[in-house]
């Protein structure tokens, strides 16, 4: 490696607040001074990370990155967030202080809507808890009759990329889609609800794909719950904050819905008792973005936005201010 290289590569410090695949360290580590903290920046900046030298940090929309954080770090010019999600990322202070803010738009969207029609899927049919009985020895005891998707009501709250793809997928099986969000979209698939809770009333299946952060926190309550009906199940692959979870808790212990399927919690990690041991509530870990290709389209939109803000060239995945 040449002295110019090597120096040039020694004065791009790149600060990583989340866990990355191992791909995505590889290539940080090729092309930058990798500062790798996984878990997280809590009260004090990481141990061995000089905030004079730091020039780019890496985020995703859950972790982010907030004013205050910024303002210990006088060098930063770039923060991208591993992900479309940038929610907890102060883009506004961003902007102020002359940061560039980046995402990964669409990236995992197929990947999201796949694993929504999954948890749909599994929770109408009964695949856990069926699958508990027939290993419980009650075969016959557990032939009871299940809902299906097709010819039934989905209520989607987003019609962004990932909601445009879930409704594409759930077309398949004639599901009638109707859908809630700031405004109407003239080329969207289905009716519109400007109301939330006639939305929930009129759907078999409610799916949040909706971006988080504050505007949308708690935003499916317990009158959205109530309204969804004893038959009704709720997906959620947005994130934790939007569905709140003791509504959750109290609509599923007094059979006001039927059943949910979480990707995410508001407490990620952790998980509240009554959630696991409810006999129709599926959880993954938020893994519904994350497939092999999902991953490769996000790290090279990461390292596309690093390359490209470095070489002083347009930022193609820039996030732009409200």
């Amino acid at each position: 490696m040449s002295p110019v290289l090597s120096a040039s590569m020694g004065g791009r410090h790149v600060l990583a607040l989340i866990a990355l695949p191992d791909a995505t360290l590889d290539a940080l580590r090729r092309d930058y001074t990798l500062h790798y903290h996984p878990d997280g920046w809590d009260d004090a900046l990481p141990a061995g990370v000089d905030p004079v030298t730091l020039r780019a940090v890496v985020t995703n929309g859950s972790t982010g990155l907030s004013d205050a954080q910024m303002a210990v770090l006088p060098a930063l010019e770039i923060v991208s967030a591993f992900g479309a999600g940038y929610e907890n990322v102060d883009v506004d202070a961003a902007v102020r202080r002359g940061i560039v803010v980046t995402h990964a738009p669409g990236a995992n969207a197929a990947t999201v809507a796949d694993h929504a029609i999954g948890l749909l899927l599994a929770l109408a049919r009964g695949y856990a808890p069926l699958t508990g009985a027939v290993r419980a020895g009650r075969w016959r005891a557990s032939r009871a009759e299940r809902p299906t998707l097709t010819g039934a009501r989905l209520g989607l709250i987003g019609m962004g990329r990932i909601g445009r793809l879930i409704a594409a997928r759930a077309q398949g099986f004639d599901m009638t889609l109707g859908y809630h969000g700031r405004q109407p979209r003239a080329d969207a698939p289905g009716r519109y609800y400007a109301d939330l809770i006639e939305l929930a009333t009129n759907s078999d299946f409610l799916v949040i794909a909706c971006n988080g952060g504050p505007s949308t926190k708690h935003l499916v309550d317990r009158q959205v719950l109530q309204a969804l009906g004893p038959s009704g199940y709720v997906v959620n692959v947005s994130r934790g904050s939007v569905l709140d979870t003791q509504a959750l808790i109290d609509a599923l212990a007094h059979a006001a819905i039927a059943g949910a399927g979480l990707d995410v919690i508001e407490d990620e990690p952790e998980v509240p008792p009554a959630l696991l041991d409810h006999p129709e509530v599926l959880i993954t870990p938020h893994i519904a973005g994350r497939s092999p290709a999902s991953l490769i389209a996000q790290r090279d939109a990461l390292l596309a936005s690093l390359s490209q803000h470095f070489a002083q060239a347009s930022v193609e995945f820039a996030v732009r201010a409200a």
